[in-house]
Parts: structure tokens; sequence; C-alpha cells
């Protein structure tokens, strides 16, 4: 199965470039704990973890690559905070393109190893990420040096790669025939923030599922944003027509992205399915990303667990009912974050013992 199952959605014509390395049509999972302790019986996880190099943004690599391919292109050029870099590289390899990369200075060494491993060369610029208008210049220039080669950068947002973000829609797509199979009502989807483009896409996506009959209504799309980059959820949260630069002080790695992008769109698209914005501290964050490790068996990076942060918040605050069915997107693994993860387990570690020592000790461990 991949992104392709919906191929006639998809603006990339040529077959023979619809690249996949089995992308897409993640699970979909109940909460055993989490949404049962906070009251919320209708909680689920939607595991984009599971895509092949780790992220939601496999869907994105697919049909931007396939675009490439179509088109005879033979060079990716890239901008990423982390798995935007790691699913292209992944997809250049299988297509057999050459790969470059500019990333934000944050990015944390395990998506940059992941990237390494797949061949890419990687460029980190100081201040990309955190500072708007570096962030800006750095986009600009990414734009002219594609336009010079007859392409167009990737980057996973709608107001530069509306094509791989296609491939990113599918994700909506996916849900609404989940919750069919399921015979259940998605009543709001939480969804994590950078620039917006995820969340731009799965608004979107709901669009043309209802335009198309396959629901009665959509979902309200939830923006779930770190407090350190609050572009887009104060403005949809206050009413206001427009997202915001910021300086991005956020520690959450694939959430730093201080330049407004698909932000503006994001504002309008989810306040009109009913949606609102949430902001989360990153010591929530990083507290979701443990209990889902160890209440739910979900690896998660801590961006991974914005949305789960956001919907918890909101069900306390009052913004949603807690019998609601909600469902999070988990949008990558815990292996993208090897520093978030010793975060984690500073309080654990593998005891050494003698052989002799071990039947005596495994029966004491049990009776804990």
């Amino acid at each position: 199965m991949s992104i392709w199952k919906w191929s006639e959605r998809l603006p990339v014509g040529d077959s023979a470039s619809h690249i996949t390395l089995g992308e897409g049509q993640t699970p979909l999972v109940r909460s055993r704990s989490i949404g049962p302790t906070a009251g919320m019986p209708n909680l689920y996880f939607k595991l984009e973890s599971n895509n092949p190099s780790g992220s939601y943004k496999d869907r994105f690599a697919a049909a931007a690559i396939a675009d490439l391919l179509a088109r005879g292109k033979r060079f990716c050029l890239a901008t990423s905070s982390g798995n935007t870099g790691a699913a292209l590289a992944a997809y250049c390899a299988a297509a057999g393109i050459d790969c470059a990369v500019v990333i934000v200075e944050t990015a944390p060494e395990g998506k940059l190893s992941q990237m390494l491993a797949h061949g890419a060369r990687l460029y980190r610029v100081r201040g990309f990420g955190t500072d708007p208008l570096i962030t800006e210049e750095t986009f600009a220039s990414l734009e002219q040096i594609a336009r010079e080669q007859g392409s167009s950068p990737m980057i996973s947002a709608f107001r530069y790669s509306p094509i791989g973000m296609a491939g990113v829609k599918t994700t909506s797509y996916e849900l609404a025939e989940q919750a069919r199979a399921r015979a259940i009502t998605l009543d709001h989807v939480f969804v994590p923030a950078g620039g917006g483009g995820l969340a731009l896409a799965v608004a979107i996506g709901f669009e043309e599922v209802v335009a198309r009959s396959e629901l009665p209504k959509g979902p309200c799309i939830e923006c779930v944003q770190p407090e350190g980059n609050d572009t887009i959820v104060s403005p949809l949260r206050h009413g206001e027509a427009r997202a915001r630069a910021v300086n991005s002080t956020t520690l959450i790695s694939g959430l730093q992205v201080a330049s407004v992008i698909d932000g503006d769109q994001v504002v309008a698209h989810c306040r009109s399915s009913g949606g609102t914005g949430h902001a989360v501290s990153d010591e929530y964050i990083w507290e979701i990303q443990r209990r889902l490790a160890r209440e739910e068996g979900i690896f998660c990076e801590p961006a991974g667990a914005v949305a789960v942060a956001g919907a918890l918040q909101a069900v306390e605050r009052g913004d949603i009912g807690r019998e609601a069915t909600s469902v999070c997107l988990v949008t990558g693994s815990g292996f993208k974050d090897p520093v978030s993860v010793e975060r984690m387990n500073h309080d654990r570690g593998a005891v050494v013992i003698e052989p002799n020592e071990l039947e005596p000790t495994l029966r004491e461990a049990r009776t804990r």
C-alpha cells in the first residue's frame, strides 16, 4: 500500500514516476491509557511514525520526488528541520536522484545521520529556523537557485511545494476511510505545526473528502504549537486573520519555524473547520512523549507528542468535550531525536549483575 492508492487525486499524472517505499496507510489506534485516564474514552492516535523513514514527511517526499522524475529532473534541492530532509534523502536514493539539504541550525543529530546515511549532502545555516529574517532569506536563496535550474526547492509547505503537499493530504483521505470502516464520527483532529503545512494539508484534505460526499461533515482541525514557536495558534485562537513571525525559542525539533510560511492559510482553514489553536509548553510535550512510550507503547519524538499534549490541554480547558472523538497525529519516531530519549530515560538504566544473581534478582523484580 502507498499514497498512490489515491493517485487519481494527486497531481502527478505519469504513473511510471510513482515511486514508493510503502508510505501511508498508517494505523489508527485507540488510546488504552492516556485517554481513559483523562476521561476521554474516544481518543485515537494516527501513527505517522510508522512511515518508512519514520515520519509523515514520506507522504510529501513520495509525491515531490515523483514530480521531479516526471519532469526529468535529477537533482533535489531541499530545506529541512530534519524529517523532510530524511524523507527526501531516502526517496532520492530510491529514485537515483542527487540530494542536497539546507538544514536548520538546531536539527538533531539523529535526523542528520539518517540523511547522511542515504547519501544526501548537508549544509547547516546559523540562525536558520530560529531567526525569522534569516529563515526568510534562506528560503529566498533556495528559490532563486532552484529557479536557475528550472526547478523549485523541496520545502514541505504549500507556499513552495504544492505537489509534494498534495501527498500529505492523503492523511485525511485515510482517516475518513478508517472512520467509515469503524463507524465513528471524527469530531476533532489535533495536528502539530511549525510552518503549518501539515495542518493546512489535513484541513484541505477533509474539505475535499466532504466535497466528494465521503463524509457528511469534516472534523474540527485543531492546530497545536509549542509556546516558543507560536506563529499560528494565538492568532487563530484570538480571532486574528493572519499568522505572525516570531523569534523561535522552543527546543522541540521539527517545529522551530520562525517565519509565517503557510500560517495565514492555516488560520483561515482551521477556523472554517471549527477548530482553534493550542499552545503547549516544551516541558508538557516532553512529559507526554514519556507517557506515550510508557503507557501506550508509542515511541515518538517530542514533535510527535505535540498533538496529544494539545488534546489533553484542550479537554482540561473545556475547549472540547471529553466524549468527543479526537484523533492526534503522532508524526515522527523516537529514533529521530536520541537526546530527547536520553532525557526521558534519565532516571532509568540497565542493571549489571553477576550470573549467580540472575534468579534472585528476577524473582525480586517480579514481586514489585
